[in-house]
């Protein structure tokens, strides 16, 4: 016990020693009586122009996986990949026995229910035999409507075929067999004009409207610009990434673009006003990509604010920071040896 005792003194005096090391740590800078030199300007809001530019994929303007309503065997597919069809073509036609069936039951029901038509107008029939033969015929029709539809597969769109999984004698399955996941016997694109989505910053939300212009650059066609337009802002924000879906229209002049290209877009959001500081003043926190300023308390100490860098104007750069506004005092020259609560002297 007593060789434990000089054992555990010495223990509390390097805990002492190395509690009394951090404390004065800490206070060499409580107790900093250096005064660095520092030059300040006044923050004022300069009218620029907004410009955003934002890269995308290419998509068609409408993208359809055409498929009959139920598993059937395909009599004929009148379409190949690269086919272009116009609304209403005919792009298949699906077994018919069934359709065959249902309109020789459909006949019988409408030549029933004009006779009962006629006797229930005479009061030769009662009400509920009247109703009997309207609901079944009805119900046939409807039936026969259905499967007129899903024989005689007709295009929804002006467009072209991107994609043909079956061919005539084949047997139509539900099965999911396209790219996408889905079940289909062809697929089908418009792709003149075409579409593109970004996800813009929600700061910018307010200066996006629903008919702005964008221009467009393609990586494969440096020497041309396309035209496109903001024709649906999504009506909500991502929480994880603070952006908003964007979607443009795009026009496709002699459709030299194509679905999965890579699109540079740029919006043109006009003038605005904002914050412009030297580029001199802004410091990058090492090993981050914390940009950060320092602020004249008082002309006495320094304060130092995260802030977000906007666009570049050659030596000049835009700050965001809900922490700044206009009429504050920047240090744009001494800055670089400071710490949040340094103590400064601006020479005035």
């Amino acid at each position: 016990m007593k060789r434990l005792i000089p054992v555990l003194i010495a223990v509390a005096v390097i805990a002492s020693s190395c509690s009394e090391k951090t404390t004065k740590e800490t206070a060499v800078s409580d107790f900093d009586t250096t005064v660095y030199p520092v030059k300040i300007m006044v923050l004022e809001k300069q009218k620029i122009a907004r410009n955003i530019e934002y890269t995308a994929n290419l998509m068609a303007y409408e993208e359809i996986h055409y498929a009959p309503a139920s598993p059937g065997r395909i009599e004929e597919m009148n379409v190949e990949v690269g086919s272009r069809v116009s609304k209403g073509d005919v792009i298949a036609r699906m077994d018919r026995t069934q359709l065959m069936q249902v309109s020789e039951q459909l006949q019988n029901a409408r030549s029933n229910f004009e006779r009962m038509d006629t006797l229930y107008k005479l009061n030769s029939i009662s009400q509920q035999a009247y109703e009997a033969a309207k609901t079944q015929y009805e119900v046939l029709k409807a039936n026969a409507d259905f499967l007129n539809r899903n024989t005689t597969l007709v295009s929804p769109i002006n467009g072209i075929v991107t994609g043909k999984y079956f061919e005539a004698g084949e047997l139509y399955s539900g099965v999911p067999n396209t790219p996408a996941g889905k079940a289909a016997i062809v697929t089908l694109m418009q792709i003149s004009p075409l579409k593109a989505k970004i996800n813009i910053t929600e700061s910018y939300f307010p200066l996006v409207k629903k008919g702005m212009k964008a221009a467009v650059r393609i990586d494969i066609f440096p020497d041309r610009q396309f035209t496109g337009e903001v024709f649906r802002v999504y009506p909500t924000i991502s929480a994880d990434t603070r952006t908003i879906p964007v979607e443009l229209v795009i026009g496709n002049p002699g459709e030299v673009l194509r679905p999965g290209m890579f699109a540079r877009v740029s919006l043109d959001l006009g003038e605005v006003s904002s914050l412009i500081v030297p580029a001199i003043a802004v410091i990058k926190q090492e090993g981050t990509n914390d940009r950060y300023i320092f602020l004249s308390n008082g002309d006495t100490t320094a304060r130092k604010i995260l802030v977000e860098i906007g666009t570049r104007f050659d030596d000049k750069l835009e700050v965001v920071s809900n922490e700044i506004k206009e009429g504050d005092r920047i240090i744009v020259a001494g800055q670089e040896k400071l710490m949040e609560g340094s103590r400064i002297s601006t020479g005035d």
